[in-house]
């Protein structure tokens, strides 16, 4: 014979569970650490500054 169980806090363990993995999957698929965001928003600054002094006339536009 089977064991009697409570399915109210069966069925809360299985939310418990559900939402757990869902989020570590959230974790993996959004999450950054504050020093990778800081990288990021360096180099995007490195970038738009390395791309600024292409311009031949200061002004934002390549003039011809």
């Amino acid at each position: 014979m089977g064991d009697i169980i409570n399915l109210r806090q069966a069925r809360k363990a299985k939310a418990r569970v559900d939402k757990s993995r869902q989020a570590e999957i959230n974790r993996v698929k959004f999450g950054r650490t504050k020093a990778e965001r800081q990288a990021e928003a360096l180099e995007e600054e490195r970038k738009a500054r390395l791309i600024d002094g292409a311009h031949l006339d200061g002004s934002g536009k390549e003039t011809e």
